[in-house]
């Protein structure tokens, strides 16, 4: 089942030490539930078309410290403490690299150990 685009907000995930931002999802009602009530980030997969816990596959959970929303109730702010790497990637943060394509990030995960394949770009 798709998602109306209507019926998702915008979550950013935002390391609740540092501030540095992590990740760019979305959340139906459902995800952010279940985000409230386990402790755990939970996001709706547009791709997937699917509710999904971060780290399911990889491990590298979110855990949540604080929630905030927006003025305009649209878009999440997740405070978090993320457990390995944010991207699917490797890297920490999905925010690894300048838009001239120079990398800055760190990578923390080998992404073909944790889901059996190759990065994709």
């Amino acid at each position: 089942m798709k998602k109306e685009e209507k019926e998702l907000k915008h979550a950013i995930a935002q390391d609740y030490k540092t501030g540095e931002v992590l990740m760019l999802a979305h959340m139906d009602e459902e995800a952010l539930r279940l985000s409230i009530e386990t402790g755990k980030a939970h996001y709706w997969s547009r791709s997937r078309g699917k509710l999904w816990k971060k780290g399911e596959v990889s491990g590298n959970e979110q855990i949540i410290k604080d929630i905030f929303i927006d003025c305009d109730e649209d878009t999440i702010l997740l405070k978090v403490e993320q457990i390995g790497g944010a991207c699917h990637t490797g890297y920490r943060s999905c925010f690894y690299r300048r838009i001239n394509g120079e990398i800055v990030g760190e990578k923390v995960f080998d992404p073909e150990e944790k889901y059996g394949k190759k990065e994709s770009k």
